[in-house]
């Protein structure tokens, strides 16, 4: 899985955890279903939850009657955390190596590395004030007034099709 895919599989998987009142053991949800949901494979669902149960976000057990559940209410979870539980970033690439002895490559990686923690800075101050309430909620304060991003439209068309 890509690293631009995890924090949205992240997302979505928080999410159903919430919509499913998986709040203990008793409710888990199978990586299966979690997937099913997505739609990805149960191994990068594993992949996911995982980091998710790393940063303490949900807890999860093995086997044929495993499964993940949230140790958090909904609300409590900002987006800016499930983000960093992933090991997201804004995804504005990575800076060039440059070329020694140019004087534009050896000072240009140093500025494009500064400008994109400038934009992870940015990305995380707004996905803190979201949380994965916000996201199952029909109306949400922060998210009225946003559209979908462009390069989400194929997905959002996708969803659409298979709801209709």
């Amino acid at each position: 899985m890509s690293d631009s895919q995890r924090f949205p599989v992240a997302a979505h998987a928080l999410a159903y955890l919430a919509h499913k009142g998986a709040y203990d053991a008793a409710h888990a949800a199978p990586s299966a279903v979690l997937a099913a949901s997505v739609p990805t494979n149960p191994v990068v669902i594993r992949r996911v939850t995982a980091l998710l149960a790393k940063a303490g976000l949900i807890a999860t057990r093995p086997g044929a009657s495993g499964g993940s559940w949230l140790l958090k209410r909904p609300e409590d979870i900002g987006l800016d955390t499930v983000l960093k539980a992933v090991n997201g970033c804004a995804h504005l690439g990575s800076p060039p190596l440059g070329a020694k002895g140019c004087p534009v490559g050896e000072h240009i990686p140093r500025q494009v590395g500064k400008v994109l923690t400038l934009a992870d800075k940015a990305a995380s101050d707004a996905l803190s004030r979201i949380t994965i309430a916000d996201l199952l909620a029909e109306r949400s304060e922060a998210l009225d007034g946003l559209e979908p991003h462009a390069a989400c439209s194929e997905a959002i068309r996708a969803a659409g099709s298979v709801a209709a």
